[in-house]
């Protein structure tokens, strides 16, 4: 039977549950977080100045895809825009 390098059974299922852990420990600290009013208007002053999504996440402690995700929410950027991959204008 195969084992990962941490010596769990990868044909037991071990292997799954470990990369799921591993995963859940680079998540970034705010993640399933509440967004705050404050967060909010902060994150769509930064679209505004024409922030990358890559440093406002990073200033927010969120992912990129849940800055996109709260910017479309919010209505400050299309849904097509974010799906093109590149920084869409402030509405």
């Amino acid at each position: 039977m195969p084992a990962a390098a941490n010596g769990a059974s990868v044909e037991s299922g071990d292997f799954g549950l470990v990369a799921e852990q591993g995963r859940e420990t680079k998540r970034p600290c705010n993640a399933f977080r509440t967004w705050t009013r404050a967060e909010d208007a902060q994150v769509c002053e930064e679209l505004r100045k024409g922030m990358d999504f890559r440093d406002i996440a990073k200033a927010h402690d969120r992912t990129i895809p849940s800055i996109v995700a709260r910017l479309v929410k919010l209505g400050k950027i299309a849904p097509q825009a974010a799906r093109q991959g590149s920084p869409p204008r402030a509405a």
